[in-house]
């Protein structure tokens, strides 16, 4: 059992885990229309939260579907060796607004948003490895299907990766929890990626379990992040700003996405 002293005072009352994949080019930047091809989430809620202090996490259920491509319908072979997305799962994939609905349902079921005016019935953050998953691939992907972004994904969105660096900037000078974090602190600064791996052996946790860019084990290992986290008495909040007008450059009117990618 987590001593009492590791328990803080934690706003959200649920957090959703989100890692997408989405199509790529080999040697394109985050400037691509990326579309997004897997939408998984792992929902978590406190176990042991008491006059708004908890430490304790677990999941509670999931929620996964694969996603149509449209604009460029066949995956590279970079994007399928990446993610391990083959072109038959896509094309047996409903297409994003399909998705999107049965992630809304998803929501509801769970009574965190309203089934008819989609206001939040409870406090929940979303948690992405990174700032691209919502402010990025999820924004493009609404544009590129013609339908708005919602509000209830475009509010409060913690980056976990920049809550473990702050987490590990804490640390300096004191004693390392483990030989890993030593080593991390130690890189503090340089340029060098702090990928999921790396945000688990910082931690001490086990590795990584799974396939890496497998969207849904992706989001699973980032949830036992954001459980080590909390467990170590951090408070747990938005870090991430979403700009729903945010445009790039092969952004074209209504949905017109402009072809510089041949």
């Amino acid at each position: 059992m987590v001593p009492e002293t590791f328990k803080s005072t934690q706003p959200f009352d649920a957090f959703l885990v989100l890692d997408v994949e989405a199509t790529c080019q080999q040697g394109s930047s985050f400037d691509y229309p990326n579309e997004i091809i897997e939408l998984p989430v792992t929902l978590v809620r406190w176990t042991d939260k008491i006059d708004g202090k908890a430490s304790q996490l677990e999941v509670v259920d999931e929620f996964h579907s694969f996603v149509k491509p449209t604009w460029r319908p066949n995956l590279s072979e970079f994007c399928t060796q990446l993610t391990g997305i083959t072109q038959d799962i896509v094309d047996a994939a409903p297409d994003f607004p399909v998705a999107l609905a049965s992630l809304r349902q998803f929501l509801v079921k769970h009574e965190l948003i309203d089934s008819e005016t989609e206001e939040p019935l409870t406090r929940f953050c979303w948690c992405t490895d990174g700032p691209h998953d919502i402010r990025d691939f999820f924004l493009k992907q609404c544009f590129i299907s013609k339908v708005e972004m919602p509000q209830w994904i475009k509010t409060d969105v913690m980056d976990v990766r920049s809550t473990v660096v702050h987490w590990l900037a804490s640390q300096a000078g004191k004693k390392p929890i483990t030989p890993a974090t030593k080593k991390l602190q130690a890189h503090f600064g340089v340029k060098r990626p702090l990928n999921i791996t790396l945000q688990l052996e910082a931690l001490g946790l086990p590795p990584f379990e799974g396939r890496q860019h497998c969207g849904m084990h992706d989001a699973r290992n980032v949830a036992r992040i954001v459980t080590e986290l909390a467990r170590k008495g951090i408070r747990l909040q938005p870090n991430t700003p979403v700009h729903p007008h945010r445009r790039w450059v092969w952004m074209g009117h209504s949905g017109q996405i402009l072809d510089l990618y041949r």
